[in-house]
């Protein structure tokens, strides 16, 4: 019988059966894209979040689970939303369970504002976190 590769972030359940995803590694390379696109270090991140280097980087590989203050204090060090990381983070779990992402732009407002000119970039333009 022919196993499934799996996907980053993900690992078997307990019984060995379903595919799971694991939230920290999930949040941990979304942490460390963001981290990268910006070319900031390890050491520099972790410097303005007040946090070790040593747990940053496992953080950032899923070793380690951040705490709400921490994942807090990491975003604030990135400048990034952590509203944004944590639905960049629901994305990938949505896709990891086969859902399709829906589009959180109302397309009624969306048609409407690109008639306009009211964004003042278009969609091909804004990035995702991860």
């Amino acid at each position: 019988m022919r196993t499934a590769a799996l996907g980053v972030g993900e690992t078997r359940d307990a019984r060995g059966g379903a595919r799971m995803v694991v939230l920290r590694r999930e949040i941990g390379d979304v942490l460390r894209d963001a981290r990268q696109r910006q070319g900031r270090t390890l050491r520099e991140v972790s410097s303005a979040a007040r946090v070790s280097l040593g747990y940053l980087s496992e953080v950032e590989r899923g070793q380690k689970e951040a705490s709400s203050e921490l994942l807090n204090s990491i975003c604030e060090a990135l400048d990034v939303p952590m509203s944004l990381v944590l639905r960049e983070v629901s994305d990938r779990v949505a896709v990891a369970e086969g859902l399709l992402i829906p589009d959180t732009v109302p397309a009624d407002l969306a048609a409407s504002l690109a008639t306009d000119g009211g964004w003042a970039r278009s969609r091909s333009e804004l990035a995702a976190i991860g």
